[in-house]
């Protein structure tokens, strides 16, 4: 089956690759919304450099798909809509996400893809999010804390890299993969990787109910 894979940039997005191509199965492209004005990965807050370094150390083509600051669903839909109507995302059978356990939107996901005739695929559906998370850092996946909600974290956890100090010092009550939206990460090296990517932790800022870590692409 031909397909493309959801990619956040984030952890969830590496593991699934992972388990994609444990399976023999390589997308021919990843897929990203940015948002315009920033220039950045939407809701992550990661710089479009970092993206596209991040894609060509994965060695998959990458797809940008443009979306507005405070994007109504109507939009959204409209604009994934219209990638999926070109190529190459016109042109696959199956599309892969790194959903782990929300059916609310593994079921918004199938409708959306439904209608556009093409099948999810959820290679990391049902893991335990706690052996998950250990066995992303067992594997030697580099992460670091791009976006925290400070609702359920404090703002100091933004920019800490996603290691197993990080796994011990986290509430008991917030996912080990951040899979509620706790917090967001942005990964730079691993065995999904042909090269690190070289980047710098930079300022911490708060933005619009969210905790953000700037990341600087370095060397």
């Amino acid at each position: 089956m031909s397909l493309a894979l959801s990619w956040s940039g984030g952890k969830d997005s590496a593991l699934a690759l992972r388990a994609l191509r444990a399976e023999g199965d390589e997308p021919c492209a990843l897929f990203t919304t940015l948002t315009d004005g920033f220039d950045r990965i939407s809701m992550h807050g990661v710089r479009r450099s970092l993206l596209v370094r991040q894609a060509e150390a994965v060695g998959v083509p990458l797809v940008e798909i443009r979306i507005p600051p405070a994007c109504v669903n109507e939009v959204y839909e409209e604009r994934i809509a219209r990638a999926f109507d070109a190529p190459p995302l016109r042109d696959v059978e199956g599309v892969a996400f790194g959903d782990l356990f929300l059916e609310d939107v593994r079921s918004y996901r199938e409708g959306q893809l439904a209608r556009a005739g093409k099948e999810g695929i959820f290679p990391l559906w049902g893991s335990d999010t706690a052996a998950l998370a250990h066995e992303f850092v067992d594997a030697d996946f580099r992460a670091a804390i791009v976006c925290v909600d400070p609702r359920r974290l404090d703002p100091s956890w933004a920019g800490r890299a996603y290691d197993a100090s990080f796994l011990a010092d986290l509430p008991g009550d917030v996912d080990p993969c951040g899979e509620n939206g706790e917090f967001h990460t942005f990964v730079y090296s691993g065995p999904v990787f042909t090269e690190a990517v070289a980047l710098e932790v930079g300022d911490v800022l708060e933005r619009d109910g969210f905790v953000f870590c700037d990341l600087v692409a370095s060397g």
